[in-house]
């Protein structure tokens, strides 16, 4: 499978065009996983439902499961984040695995950046970065597209990434 991160800061609008994207591919036939890293404690399932009280009692990982969906939630309590890494060995098969977050994992980067953000850009000092989505000029001579144009974009990443479709 092959791994592409989708770095930038908050409000770039990473997980919109996550959402582009992901349609775009999946039209083609490619199928793909998502890594969001949070710095936020998240709560996937409800208070009082099976699954949060079988974590509540202590469980190290719940899997919840339905004719629809599943979910594996597993409980840190107090142990470090597992790495990139880790967390990729978990993922089933697929053709492309987007990560966002992870922004200082040595993967390539395609960094989104929006001018009313006000951040610095992250390409001229991340050499992994190998494209930029904007709605602005970058510096430097990397592949630059717009932000809105997703099947550029996604095109570019199916090209670079060598997936066929």
């Amino acid at each position: 499978m092959k791994i592409l991160g989708i770095a930038g800061y908050s409000g770039a609008g990473k997980t919109t065009l996550i959402e582009k994207l992901l349609a775009a591919f999946v039209a083609r036939g490619i199928t793909v996983s998502v890594i969001k890293q949070s710095h936020h404690d998240v709560e996937v399932d409800r208070p009082g439902k099976d699954s949060w009280r079988h974590r509540q009692a202590g469980a190290q990982e719940v899997m919840l499961t339905s004719p629809f969906r599943w979910m594996l939630v597993g409980e840190l309590r107090g142990a470090p984040e597992p790495g990139l890494d880790a967390l990729l060995t978990r993922l089933g098969p697929c053709d492309l695995v987007l990560v966002e977050g992870f922004r200082h994992a040595d993967l390539p980067k395609l960094e989104v950046w929006r001018t009313t953000n006000g951040q610095p850009w992250l390409h001229p000092d991340d050499p992994r970065i190998i494209a930029v989505a904007s709605d602005g000029s970058p510096p430097g001579n990397l592949p630059h597209f717009d932000l809105n144009d997703s099947a550029a974009i996604a095109a570019f990443i199916l090209d670079t990434l060598d997936i066929p479709c």
